[in-house]
């Protein structure tokens, strides 16, 4: 639609909201809608749920339907498709590929997940062990993953496999889509901290993937891989959130509702998280604008191990501020699988559990600090052992 300005595409979106009536349409019948008409992701190409706009300009579309009351994807559910498979599947996957998983990934119809851990293989994910083996016209496939969050949930994963065992670790990796319900394919349970199970374990057993699953060349799984990491980094720190927004308002909520916590020294370090906070929120938006430019770079690590820190000192604050009720935990630490990720909203309890995970989810903090040294700051690299 050429180069819209911010006014047409609202005129876009009240058009198409004109049409289909959020009060009473079908939720996945009205995403998919939106989808056809390009208003889903309006950076990807028309045909695949964008108009070839801007990044920027995703934010006027999504105030347009929120203001409406329009049904709105269930990030907590997909957040792995939107934020890692769904750049991936665009910048590498064929045409076929993209129109086959693009829209229900977006519509929430079909959950995908990330296998890439394994249990010798975290920190140094091109260690993978996971082998692939040509049979046919497909592909054999044997090993195991670990920490893969929605597995339980997802029919769809996205995954790196060793296929070459005699070429250098980087290069004999290949990258694939695979079927979870598929034959062989195990998942189980990993308790956290926080009494649930949003992880998983899973085990392969022969299962059979089809060529048309690989998404690539063979042998260049590390170079796809890469796409999906740098998204992963910026989807987890660089998410849109309004002001005082996420872990922050729920701090503040606290201050507010409870006058008698309040004392001078626990002002002054409400302030700085406060002042904390909307740096970091202000530089995952200049991330964001960086990103229409081209693929994110490593400053997406930054980002996300800034959060990660930021969410930990902020949930310690709440149960100091909160005293004995902090102590409390909200949740009953009843073992459950949750069919979504949902943690900004739940008691301060768990919320400082479940901060722990930052520091290790999508890049631990010290694979990061490294990269951010190396990347960004162009120090020396870190001495091998």
């Amino acid at each position: 639609m050429g180069m819209a300005t911010a006014d047409e595409l609202r005129g876009r979106v009240r058009e198409f909201l004109a049409g289909h009536d959020p009060a009473t349409a079908d939720r996945l019948t009205f995403l998919g809608d939106r989808y056809d008409a390009g208003l889903a992701w309006v950076s990807f190409p028309p045909g695949l749920g964008g108009l070839g706009l801007p990044r920027e300009l995703q934010t006027v579309v999504d105030a347009e339907f929120a203001a409406a009351g329009a049904p709105d994807v269930d990030r907590g559910r997909s957040g792995i498709g939107l934020g890692m498979a769904a750049p991936t599947i665009l910048g590498h996957g064929t045409d076929e590929q993209r129109h086959r998983w693009l829209r229900p990934l977006w519509t929430g119809a079909e959950v995908w997940c990330q296998l890439f851990s394994e249990p010798g293989a975290g920190s140094d994910l091109a260690s993978v062990a996971t082998r692939a083996v040509r049979d046919g016209d497909g592909w054999v496939l044997d090993g195991q993953k670990v920490w893969t969050s929605m597995a339980h949930e997802a029919q769809w994963g996205i995954l790196l496999a060793r296929t070459d065992p005699a070429a250098p670790k980087h290069l004999g990796l290949t990258y694939f889509v695979v079927a979870m319900t598929a034959p062989g394919v195990e998942v189980r349970p990993l308790r956290q901290l926080t009494g649930e199970a949003e992880f998983n374990e899973v085990f392969f057993t022969g299962v059979r993937i089809p060529d048309g699953y690989r998404l690539g060349a063979v042998g260049e799984g590390w170079r796809v891989a890469r796409t999906t990491l740098m998204n992963e980094r910026v989807s987890l720190g660089g998410a849109a959130v309004p002001r005082e927004g996420g872990m922050i308002g729920a701090l503040c909520r606290a201050w507010r509702e409870r006058p008698a916590l309040r004392t001078p020294a626990a002002r002054d370090e409400l302030l700085q998280l406060w002042v904390d906070a909307e740096a970091a929120r202000l530089a995952a938006q200049r991330l964001r604008e960086q990103l229409a430019a081209g693929e994110p770079g490593a400053e997406g690590s930054a980002v996300k191990y800034s959060l990660a820190r930021l969410n930990q000192r902020i949930a310690g604050f709440e149960l100091e501020l909160l005293g004995e009720a902090g102590l409390r935990y909200g949740d009953d630490w009843a073992m459950r699988r949750p069919s979504t990720v949902d943690w900004y909203g739940r008691s301060p309890g768990y919320r400082y559990l479940r901060s722990r995970a930052n520091s290790i989810e999508g890049g631990t903090s010290e694979i990061l600090s490294n990269i951010i040294a190396e990347r960004v700051l162009g120090l020396p690299r870190e001495a091998s052992s």
